[in-house]
């Protein structure tokens, strides 16, 4: 190819704007003129070893993403934060660094905002606008490896279960399938979802309830009256007395239309003859004995009335 008659190239007419040197050397552009044109004041930059950015702009996250799976080359799969937000999840850590799946015999490492992770368990990918990204239940493990705040992780668990994009024994089996290495935080996370809970709070509140040396319930099944019309689902249930507990949040009753459902749900529960007691999340860490001690009390009435006629039913 004559010298210069490379800008006319469709890779660079027509192609991405982020793509490898060794393709822009096979378009007839020499080594030297891309070193030229990614230095300083050059219209390109390099974004990671031996991919090119073809502008000298901010790189956006889009063109991160692109040039961490060129750096991983063929396979390469989008995990972590960056694939959740892909498959729709909302409550996530704040993105940091590209995290890349390769296969495990790979040799590439990781580099710049590239973090990439051998394995031998890669998953089969879902394209997201052309992005190969990991399953959620994986994207969700391998997020969690990596975070220090159990909060943070068991609020992407809860969404990802009460969305219905996994289920916890999706999220267990990947945990298993993780082995050792940064799992005891997403474990201990996982216990309280395992059992019911949907929500941080709804964890919290699920600790607590041990604490309180009550007996067992459930968390999030629907309750229905002895004609079968459906009640409420209880965050917490305990069926021997008929007896609800509701972890409720201002930020739930931010509107009217949600206010209007908890004030129908409430009056449900009278009707029927259900004790229910409603705490603010925030008081189960800040005052927990007190909390306890209104469970007490709340367990103590359900237990001297007459147990109503209202029965669970379970998901089929």
């Amino acid at each position: 190819m004559q010298r210069g008659t490379w800008s006319t190239d469709p890779l660079l007419v027509h192609g991405p704007m982020v793509v490898r040197a060794a393709a822009l050397i096979a378009a007839g552009v020499p080594g030297r003129t891309i070193s030229r044109r990614c230095g300083p004041g050059g219209p390109w930059q390099r974004l990671l070893p031996g991919i090119v950015l073809l502008h000298s702009g901010e790189p956006t996250s889009e063109q991160q993403l692109q040039a961490a799976l060129l750096h991983g080359r063929e396979n390469a799969i989008l995990t972590g934060p960056w694939a959740l937000s892909r498959h729709g999840l909302e409550r996530l850590p704040r993105p940091g660094d590209v995290h890349i799946l390769v296969p495990a015999d790979r040799r590439v490492a990781s580099t710049g905002f590239a973090h990439v992770e051998r394995t031998r368990h890669l998953p089969r990918p879902y394209f997201r606008d052309g992005i190969p990204v990991a399953p959620v239940p994986r994207a969700v493990i391998d997020a969690a490896r990596r975070l220090t705040d159990e909060d943070e992780i068991q609020a992407m668990m809860a969404e990802s279960v009460q969305r219905r994009f996994c289920t916890t024994d999706m999220l267990a089996q990947e945990l298993d399938q993780a082995g050792r290495t940064g799992t005891a935080l997403p474990r201990r996370a996982l216990i309280p979802l395992l059992a019911g809970a949907r929500s941080v709070a709804e964890a919290d509140a699920w600790r607590l309830w041990r604490r309180s040396g009550l007996p067992p319930g459930h968390w999030n099944v629907p309750i229905f009256d002895s004609n079968g019309n459906y009640l409420a689902t209880p965050d917490f249930w305990c069926d021997e007395i008929a007896f609800a507990w509701e972890i409720d949040s201002y930020r739930h009753h931010a509107n009217l239309a949600d206010h209007r459902d908890t004030v129908a749900r409430n009056a449900r529960y009278v009707a029927a003859g259900i004790v229910v007691l409603q705490t603010l999340p925030s008081r189960l860490l800040t005052e927990p004995d007190q909390v306890l001690s209104e469970l007490q009390a709340a367990f103590r009435t359900a237990q001297a009335r007459p147990r109503p006629n209202v029965a669970i039913r379970r998901a089929a």
